[in-house]
């Protein structure tokens, strides 16, 4: 089988938004979601632990199977529709993208 992401290169999708009071991060193929009091603190809390789960993955050796899980549907359906924009982005309360995985 064929791995989109491995410990040497991929990209990972994430989403920054908020909720109530709270911003959450969610890093979708690494089923990880962080969540904090402003949306600076989400995004770096969330770019570390994507780096500290692939820093682990590449240290143990691990198949690629854990760095490309399926996602939770909510936040899969809530990507399909940024992407789609079917998602109104009020005051720019989401941030959504893809950040690379590299070897460290």
């Amino acid at each position: 089988m064929k791995y989109k992401n491995t410990t040497k290169s991929g990209s990972v999708r994430f989403i920054i938004f908020k909720e109530g009071g709270v911003w959450y991060g969610v890093a979708l193929e690494f089923n990880i979601v962080e969540e904090g009091d402003n949306r600076e603190e989400v995004m770096h809390s969330l770019l570390k632990a994507i780096q500290g789960y692939v820093k682990t993955a590449q240290k143990l050796k691990m198949r690629p199977m854990p760095l490309n899980q399926k996602s939770d549907k909510e936040y899969e359906d809530m990507w399909n529709n940024l992407e789609e924009e079917k998602i109104e982005n009020k005051n720019n309360e989401i941030i959504f993208g893809r950040t690379l995985i590299q070897p460290y």
